[in-house]
């Protein structure tokens, strides 16, 4: 009689360093020896018993479909080498022996023959598959009384280490190089207003190391801002736990990047790769259509020649150079108003102060909410004890109310971050826009783009030899004194010379007309506290 000796553990790691694959071989070959068998083959797998997607395994079986008779048994220790599922057990057992082999456990023999013994064999086929079921239960258990304590199970996300304290505990800590990359993609795509495809390649340039579908789940992993997501598992439902692990990022930052990513802030896609003779692409509006102009390079006999023109029929096109030099141009007539800039601080910090002292009401109106959703979420608890309402309704109210507690409570912690002095914030502030046409000129093309878009909330029309009069941001429109450029509204004055600012935001002003012996004064006064101030100052 001829047989293959079949010998399995379940890992590379047992195969490599264990005893157990050494000591089935010797078990086997002296029972062979003892039973005067000839062996033809010995099978090793490292693969584990549940199913037969087994390398090994098909590999033995398709020989035994092409050369049939050359092997009457395949041997093994005991059935839980051979399997640990039952029902596929037994139909691999029938395929076995329609090719004429007799699956054989030399430790477990069974005479498959007697019907009986299929009792037993169902024995020692399903008391394996049991212990697996046992050991698989207690060890997600285990897993989730861990997360509810506040340990992260899974190995450690980009941005974190896996670390083990002297008592032999495992954690995660930051790993400061990778978690300022990370922090920075999260404040990158609520800050900057760029797409989450930019972000990404700009974060790889910086030394992140993972694929695009891997970044995504970054920016959606609640372990960034200190907290676990736990899967719901039969009557538990799904629900997120307070880690161990320090955060990266504040709860409010990531609860603003989801949405972005849920669709609820869209930004404009621009490219980042931008060359500097079109770093206004994106940013210019067609005089005549009101699309967006795009911009390109054409080829002439000895040299290109670059454009912003428009896509449609109206055939709208600029020579880049040109748009470009009177974009400069104009943007030199950006010039502080003498001691503008120091009112404008005085102000801003006056302000902050004024909402700082706001922000312990609205602190405590927050705190008012929460304790109402926690009081409806005990209310629904005592409901369903006393069965009237289901447990489907009671997991509704509660997933409701904690997810608006977890709103709330991250605009707690925002509002709370806000007791501070903002002095050094706004001083930098002002040294930047009153060195901004220095800025612009020696800036990255990034850079530039940034001061046009956060000067110009709305799109550039060029009109061949000008600039249209657009709208302009509101802080840089009191700050400086623009002269002839963008934004300018003329408007008459008295006889009397007056250092005034022409320019009147259209929205929000009302013009209050009374007159002087000998003129005709004109005076504006806003509605908005914001701002009464500072032009109150300014027309001083």
């Amino acid at each position: 009689m001829r047989a293959d000796l079949y010998i399995r553990v379940s890992t590379d790691e047992q195969a490599e360093k264990g005893y157990s694959q050494r000591d089935q071989e010797e078990r086997l070959r002296k029972y062979c020896a003892y039973k005067n068998i000839q062996i033809r083959d010995v099978i090793y797998e490292d693969f584990s018993a549940k199913t037969f997607q087994r390398p090994a395994w098909k590999k033995i079986l398709e020989s035994y479909r092409s050369k049939r008779g050359q092997v009457q048994q395949i041997l093994f220790t005991k059935w839980d080498r051979f399997s640990r599922n039952a029902a596929d057990a037994f139909q691999m057992i029938n395929l076995l022996r329609k090719l004429g082999v007799e699956p054989c456990a030399i430790e477990q023999p069974l005479d498959l023959d007697i019907p009986e013994n299929k009792i037993m064999l169902g024995i020692y086929l399903t008391s394996p598959e049991v212990e697996n079921d046992r050991r698989a239960i207690n060890v997600r258990n285990g897993m989730r009384r861990a997360v509810k304590e506040g340990r992260y199970m899974n190995g450690a996300p980009i941005g974190y280490i896996n670390r083990t304290t002297p008592e032999g505990k495992k954690y995660i800590a930051v790993d400061p190089p990778k978690a300022e990359i990370i922090k920075w993609a999260f404040e990158t795509i609520v800050n900057r207003q760029l797409h989450i495809e930019e972000v990404y390649r700009l974060a790889k340039e910086k030394g992140l190391s993972c694929g695009k579908n891997h970044f995504w789940n970054v920016l959606r992993n609640p372990a960034y801002y200190g907290k676990i997501f736990l899967r719901g598992y039969k009557d538990e439902p799904d629900c997120i736990v307070k880690g161990n692990h320090d955060p990266i990022i504040s709860e409010k930052l990531f609860i603003d990047v989801q949405d972005r990513l849920n669709g609820g802030k869209r930004v404009r896609k621009t490219s980042e790769e931008t060359p500097e003779r079109f770093f206004l692409r994106g940013y210019l509006e067609c005089p005549r259509c009101r699309k967006s102009l795009t911009a390109s390079s054409s080829k002439g006999r000895s040299s290109y020649s670059h454009y912003y023109h428009c896509n449609s029929k109206c055939g709208i096109r600029f020579k880049a150079l040109e748009v470009n030099e009177k974009f400069n141009s104009e943007l030199k007539k950006f010039i502080p108003k003498p001691g503008m800039a120091d009112i404008y601080a005085e102000v801003v910090n006056d302000l902050f102060k004024k909402n700082s002292s706001s922000n312990n009401i609205e602190i405590q109106k927050l705190n008012t909410r929460v304790s109402e959703l926690q009081d409806q979420i005990n209310k629904a608890r005592g409901k369903f004890i006393i069965d009237e309402i289901d447990k489907t309704d009671y997991h509704e109210v509660r997933k409701g109310c904690e997810t608006e507690i977890e709103r709330l409570e991250a605009e707690i912690f925002e509002l709370s971050k806000k007791r501070i002095n903002i002095s050094n914030q706004i001083r930098k502030a002002i040294h930047n826009l009153s060195n901004l046409n220095e800025i612009f000129e020696n800036g990255t093309v990034s850079n530039r783009r940034k001061v046009v878009g956060s000067i110009f909330p709305e799109k550039l029309v060029f009109e061949g030899l000008n600039f249209r009069t657009t709208k302009v941001n509101e802080a840089v429109q009191l700050i400086f004194n623009m002269g002839e450029g963008f934004g300018e509204k003329k408007s008459g004055q008295t006889d009397e010379k007056i250092d005034l600012s022409t320019w009147v935001n259209r929205i929000g002003f009302e013009p209050m007309t009374y007159c002087l012996e000998g003129s005709c004064s004109i005076q504006l006064s806003y509605r908005s506290n914001l701002y009464s101030k500072q032009v109150a100052v300014a027309s001083a």
